[in-house]
């Protein structure tokens, strides 16, 4: 599904639910096979090992998570300090990491989704983490690694710039931007899969603001960015896959 026929179906969707859609002519329901789980690489792409997110964010986490909720907030400001590995680790796990799969369909992952279909891909763009070269990452939660994407030490300033200038995502220690697959959801929910993973990626986002409060980093979530700019800075058709939102991450 194009980003084109994203926006073009975000009209259709109310009357297609009020008439109840037929879900007997999805994908799924045809026994046509569903997209893979996770994006697949080439090869020969540069992976990096991370610490297991999930045994790092109950250590690293801080806070109760009343306390995590009541104190979450949005920041801009950051310090010059690197986030660790551990808890970039920590971050990515609890935004998308996957605790369970069920079969070559469905995976069960650390926030809740419509089908547990999934639709997003993590991409990261790393200014300042310990042992990581500034540059475009994209996580892989089903090996618990990183693919070095590309190295730049200006991603920052050209993440900035794609967001209309917004400064504050060139200081971030790094940022993650979260990319849309459609067809993934499509395959089980057809023309409602638009409605769904507009919810799912506020659950992300949240995820991200609460454990970014519990170990003492804060967050400011995006939604004010050039689309094809952001596409282009992650190496995304803009069609099939296309950015949908980000947030920016540092110590404070």
């Amino acid at each position: 599904m194009s980003q084109k026929r994203f926006e073009t179906n975000r009209f259709f969707l109310k009357d297609a639910i009020r008439q109840q859609i037929n879900f007997s002519q999805t994908k799924q329901s045809q026994g046509l096979p569903a997209p893979p789980l996770q994006k697949p690489l080439p090869a020969d792409m540069p992976k990096i090992d991370l610490p297991n997110g999930k045994d790092a964010l109950v250590k690293l986490g801080k806070l109760p998570l009343g306390e995590a909720i009541a104190f979450r907030e949005s920041v801009r400001d950051y310090k010059k300090d690197s986030l660790t590995l551990a808890e970039l680790a920590a971050l990515l796990w609890a935004t998308q990491g996957v605790r369970c799969v069920v079969s070559l369909e469905t995976a069960l992952r650390s926030v809740p989704s419509a089908g547990a279909r999934h639709s997003f891909e993590t991409y990261l763009i790393v200014n300042r983490v310990s042992n990581l070269p500034a540059g475009l990452y994209r996580y892989l939660p089903f090996e618990e690694k990183l693919a070095q994407l590309k190295l730049d030490e200006q991603i920052g300033r050209k993440a900035a710039a794609a967001c209309f200038g917004q400064s504050f995502i060139a200081t971030s220690a790094v940022t993650f931007f979260w990319t849309a697959i459609p067809a993934r959801m499509e395959w089980r929910y057809d023309l409602a899969a638009h409605k769904v993973i507009a919810i799912d990626v506020g659950h992300v986002g949240q995820n991200l603001y609460l454990a970014c409060q519990s170990i003492d980093a804060g967050c400011c979530a995006v939604a004010a960015y050039n689309q094809s700019a952001c596409d282009e800075l992650l190496g995304v058709d803009g069609e099939e896959e296309f950015t949908t939102y980000l947030a920016a991450v540092g110590k404070y």
